[in-house]
């Protein structure tokens, strides 16, 4: 798959059609009114050149998390590789000096974890495909500083799927995650559209060789819904991941973050949501996280814990 280039970039991330956005109901309006604990816990992470998925991807959970001390790190830089229709995370090309990795990183998520006195820290990437290892050395040497620094915290990594190569997947779960999550994002029918660049039987590939490598660790996988899918083609993706041997998923509202990304094409009602939840647990999943809001890592620690304890 390899690096891509600006023009590529460019022409993935160009909007399509203006279309009639539907109007955003009640249930997905959220306040925000921390302000002052999401500047404090930015000017900290700015200290040591630090970024959040919950930042740049413009998490609407983030005044609530932020408040709450919880934050999920996004290493290998801020510049992602690739063109996803639904992310804001910004992308670049790899010749841009702020490509260059940060061999400081994992130590200063180490340190930042610490002072926030996190018993559950939640490490994702940007994509990397500019690397040889999609920056997976890179990912493990960051799980490793933050169990030293905080041996009795939980990890969770959210890792990109390194383009199928299952000797990245392997170098993280060396490092000894608690939770490995990988999302799938939307059904197979929408993935070239919304993940251009990635492969849906790939991405399922990765879920199941990382349980068959480290049984001991919870698998998890995230979607979104009201990207266009049907609801059986959602039961159907349900179907397959937990096939795949995952333990846990999770189900929230696509929300259009800038006007450059994909439109929201439905939004999907809480019942709706119950219904996937429903249905998700009557297949085999260890647990079922579903709602407007719900993102991958949004409450994560309480997700895996009742995961555990329902189920040992």
């Amino acid at each position: 798959m390899g690096s891509v280039p600006v023009e590529s970039l460019v022409q993935i991330d160009s909007p399509e059609p203006r279309r009639a956005q539907p109007s955003l109901p009640v249930w997905l309006r959220k306040g925000r009114t921390h302000f002052e604990s999401v500047d404090a816990l930015k000017r900290q992470l700015r200290g040591l050149h630090l970024h959040t998925v919950c930042e740049s991807a413009r998490c609407p959970n983030i005044h609530e998390c932020f408040h709450r001390g919880a934050a999920t790190f996004m290493i290998l830089g801020n510049l992602c590789t690739r063109g996803c229709g639904f992310c804001s995370v910004p992308k670049g090309s790899p010749s841009k000096k702020e490509f260059f990795l940060d061999p400081e990183e994992p130590q200063h998520v180490a340190e930042m974890a610490a002072e926030m006195k996190l018993k559950y820290v939640v490490i994702t990437s940007v994509n990397r495909d500019d690397l040889d290892d999609g920056g997976s050395v890179h990912f493990a040497e960051t799980v490793r500083a933050v169990r030293q620094a905080l041996p009795d915290a939980q990890v969770e990594v959210l890792t990109p799927d390194f383009e199928g190569n299952m000797n990245a997947v392997a170098h993280v779960l060396d490092a000894g995650p608690h939770v490995f999550n990988h999302n799938m994002e939307t059904v197979g029918r929408l993935y070239r559209r919304v993940r251009p660049q990635a492969n849906y039987q790939q991405s399922l590939d990765v879920l199941r060789f990382a349980k068959q490598y480290r049984p001991q660790a919870l698998t998890k996988s995230g979607l979104m819904v009201g990207l266009g899918e049907t609801e059986e083609e959602t039961q159907e993706l349900l179907r397959d991941v937990q096939n795949a041997d995952v333990d846990v998923a999770t189900i929230g509202q696509y929300l259009q973050p800038t006007r450059r990304n994909l439109p929201v094409a439905e939004y999907v009602t809480p019942e709706k949501f119950e219904r996937y939840r429903s249905f998700g647990m009557s297949i085999g999943f260890k647990m079922v996280f579903s709602g407007p809001f719900v993102r991958s890592s949004y409450m994560a620690d309480r997700v895996s814990e009742e995961a555990e304890q329902q189920h040992g």
